[in-house]
């Protein structure tokens, strides 16, 4: 009776027909063919579509918690179904940020077919801002993101921290020290993140704290186009050690801990009243247990 509550439920939270319509996978004309069906089915109006951005009527709001009891109710279905299973099988759906998505995904993946042939493994990588979207409109189930928060509807499962340290090319003038304190980076050209990324505050707020002023010569919104920048400059930036163990291996990079530590926190998180099936819990599992590819 209620085919199009994931599609409701999603226009409602992404308040777009046509971005809710994108996220099930049909047209936009389909999408509001579907809506309208619902409307004329329940004799009610569902959508004020006189408003920019969408919002629901009070009926579409009552219809909307209809929804979601709906599809929770069928996450719990689904989840005691899967237990039924002798083997573990299923699919898990995950939003990274771009530096942990790329390096280290492949590991997990391989890893995780080794042992659990019968798991599917889905990966789309954003900034933390489209992480965070991913999970609360419920297009994956777990997202990996930097200085996780949680929220009213998010948990947030600690999963590991990371050194950051001062990386820089090859010849650069700070090169040969074996650390490096927060004044040895005041007067030097900088390349930082775009400063509405949560690593940018927290650098920010390090080399604040720490007496140092640098001069920021560029921003970027990921550590790979960061550090493809760094091999072709002199200039120097702070990142995850972990991150540039490639470069640094190839000595395209060389990657000096600071003095006074500073650490990237990782976490996963899901929606709060979410219903994981037994894939996801396993792949959690697995997380937990190993934080990081051997190096």
């Amino acid at each position: 009776m209620f085919p199009d509550a994931k599609l409701f439920r999603d226009i409602v939270q992404q308040r777009s027909v046509s971005r809710a319509a994108q996220a099930n996978g049909i047209s936009q004309s389909a999408a509001s063919q579907q809506i309208q069906e619902v409307e004329r089915r329940l004799k009610v109006q569902l959508l004020d579509r006189t408003t920019r951005p969408l919002q629901p009527t009070p009926a579409g709001k009552l219809y909307s918690e209809l929804c979601r009891q709906i599809l929770r109710r069928e996450e719990e279905f689904t989840a005691a179904l899967d237990s039924l299973h002798p083997d573990t099988e299923g699919r898990v759906r995950i939003a990274s940020i771009y530096s942990v998505g790329l390096s280290e995904m492949p590991w997990h993946r391989e890893e995780l077919r080794k042992r659990f042939p019968r798991i599917e493994l889905q990966l789309e990588l954003g900034r933390p801002d489209a992480v965070y979207s991913a999970v609360l409109e419920d297009r994956v189930d777990l997202g990996l993101v930097s200085y996780p928060e949680a929220g009213r509807e998010l948990t947030v499962l600690p999963w590991r921290e990371e050194p950051m340290a001062v990386v820089l090319p090859p010849g650069h003038s700070l090169s040969a020290n074996r650390t490096l304190s927060a004044s040895h980076l005041d007067g030097q050209s900088f390349i930082a993140f775009d400063d509405d990324l949560s690593i940018r505050r927290h650098i920010d707020r390090y080399l604040r704290e720490h007496g140092a002023t640098v001069n920021i010569s560029l921003q970027v919104d990921n550590i790979q186009s960061l550090k493809a920048f760094l091999m072709v400059s002199r200039e120097l930036s702070i990142l995850p050690q972990c991150t540039v163990s490639a470069e640094v291996a190839q000595n395209r990079l060389i990657a000096i801990p600071l003095e006074d530590p500073l650490l990237r926190p990782i976490g996963i998180v899901y929606r709060r009243r979410k219903i994981l099936n037994r894939a996801t819990q396993v792949f959690i599992d697995r997380l937990l247990s190993n934080p990081e590819p051997p190096k």
